[in-house]
């Protein structure tokens, strides 16, 4: 499959005639806990020839290439790479973090992310953090969840209370984040991580309850907290310095 992604990102560059800094695997392999059937979450970050952005129509911010079952790929513009950092939106700090690394040109990975720790927000995360579990928490009333629903709101609730308690970026990996747990609950979700990579992602589980009261319990500290700190504005200084030296600008 890699050699097979390898060649879609090489066709992609060629047929759009853009250059990609940076592509990794996203999704729940990114994350580490893939089911058998788990698919493959492709995302790059790109950009196009300097005279696109100098055109008084905006060049595509977004590429998507929904491959099939197995593979999906898409892409963002270096340029909205760099708005959305300024917002400290959370996705291209968990892209730069990816343990899965199909692509980059030299220093951009570790240049960018040195960047997006100035750009954190405490705020903004946990909040979107805690908007991704929420989404998955209605199915938790349940004793029973299907076993990837419970791991679409741990890892998001533990990068909420990572967020929380470090103040800085939450790492992208659930193991990372199984820092923060409990160790008798450390022990059941790496468990439940080994248990998962040989069952469907819609196989059912009953919840511990103990770690049922540790989901409600954090998510209503996050929420709490979250609610009592004030949101960031940054300044676009350091990101526009970025994009003109990546893309050769003269600054004169």
């Amino acid at each position: 499959m890699r050699n097979r992604i390898l060649d879609k990102i090489s066709t992609i560059e060629k047929e759009k005639k853009i250059k990609i800094w940076f592509a990794c695997e996203s999704g729940s392999r990114g994350w580490g806990f893939p089911s058998p059937g788990s698919d493959y979450d492709v995302r790059f970050i790109y950009s196009r020839e300097q005279k696109e952005y100098l055109s008084i129509q905006d060049p595509e911010l977004y590429l998507n290439f929904a491959i099939d079952d197995e593979l999906d790929i898409n892409g963002w513009d270096l340029k909205k790479t760099l708005l959305l950092i300024k917002k400290s939106n959370t996705t291209p700090f968990e892209w730069l973090q990816s343990p899965i690394v199909y692509k980059e040109e030299a220093g951009f990975k570790e240049e960018l992310m040195a960047i997006c720790y100035q750009y954190f927000n405490q705020r903004s995360n946990i909040f979107h953090y805690l908007g991704v579990a929420k989404g998955a928490m209605e199915t938790i009333a349940e004793e029973e969840i299907k076993i990837k629903k419970l791991f679409y709101i741990l890892r998001p609730l533990l990068a909420a209370q990572w967020c929380m308690e470090k103040n800085e970026i939450a790492p992208m990996t659930i193991q990372e984040l199984l820092k923060l747990v409990p160790l008798n609950l450390k022990d059941l979700i790496t468990n439940l991580i080994e248990y998962k990579k040989d069952v469907e992602e819609s196989h059912i589980i009953t919840i511990d309850s103990n770690l049922k009261k540790y989901i409600n319990t954090t998510f209503q500290s996050c929420t709490e907290f979250a609610g009592s700190i004030n949101t960031v504005i940054f300044e676009k200084d350091k990101l526009d310095l970025f994009f003109i030296n990546k893309m050769g600008f003269d600054q004169r």
